[in-house]
């Protein structure tokens, strides 16, 4: 049995999409027939990846590894604490950083950030996913509405590394600030990731859940917070619409995501 864990954004699912290749899902079906188990491996929280679940997953690693789930069991959960959550928009507001805070049950925005985004050049997956997000009203509401759930992840987006540097001085010890490529876009975004979890964790939960081998993990991603899974899993992919930092260090680089990659990958693979 092997255990393939699927990132969504720019390698299940074009950035910001719900729906994948037919491809990949007959790939995913056929892969599960021969006892196989699929796994979304996603930044995106509970609430934000519910679309995908009816395509029968095996399981989830969500908010970049802080919600783990094999069928319907919980196997971690680790939500920050209010006072971190609240630092940390002090500190990124205060400097003018447009933030989005992702609980289980929802996310919301600052009020202002689809001004923000609507201006910028079209970029790498994380700002296609929250443009479409913003544009198609795929559930992020205004942070004037947030309900007090706890938070998971703070995704950001500003101009210039320095208006990162207060949070980083409160926060750098409890999170990682992963900052995507910027070349191709004038703004940078990214997230802050609790340091107790990422998405390689959340493979070794799986993994020892079903006392498989290193070996039998295969692990597929396309940008920088999927570096941990594919430094994790026994065999790593990188959808050539990766990021190039990604693919210098996966195993393999696959088609992109509209090249139907995800299922030429598992033919070769022989998934």
């Amino acid at each position: 049995m092997k255990l393939i864990f699927v990132d969504i954004d720019g390698t299940l699912t074009k950035a910001g999409e719900n729906v994948p290749p037919e491809s990949a899902l007959q790939a995913i079906r056929r892969t599960q027939k021969k006892g196989n188990k699929v796994f979304l491996c996603t930044g995106r929280n509970l609430d934000m990846l519910k679309p995908l679940l009816k395509y029968g997953f095996d399981g989830v690693i969500g908010s970049g590894g802080g919600y783990v789930t094999v069928g319907d069991e919980v196997l971690f959960d680790c939500p920050m604490s209010d006072e971190q959550r609240d630092m940390a928009l002090e500190t990124l507001h205060r400097h003018g950083v447009f933030c989005t805070i992702e609980a289980k049950d929802g996310s919301w925005g600052d009020d202002n950030m689809d001004e923000f985004l609507k201006d910028q050049p079209e970029g790498n997956s994380e700002i296609e996913r929250w443009r479409k997000a913003l544009s198609e009203n795929l559930g992020i509401r205004s942070m004037k509405e947030y309900n007090g759930s706890p938070i998971y992840k703070v995704v950001i987006m500003c101009n210039a590394m320095e208006q990162l540097d207060e949070a980083k001085a409160c926060l750098e010890a409890d999170f990682k600030f992963v900052i995507q490529e910027v070349k191709a876009h004038s703004c940078l975004n990214g997230e802050l990731v609790n340091r107790k979890f990422d998405k390689g964790l959340g493979v070794r939960l799986i993994r020892d859940y079903y006392h498989a081998a290193d070996d039998d993990t295969i692990g597929f991603g396309d940008s920088m917070n999927d570096l941990e899974m594919i430094e994790t899993v026994g065999t790593s992919v990188c959808m050539d619409n990766g990021a190039e930092a990604l693919k210098q260090i996966a195993d393999k680089i696959c088609p992109a995501v509209d090249q139907d990659g995800l299922a030429k990958a598992f033919e070769e693979l022989g998934l």
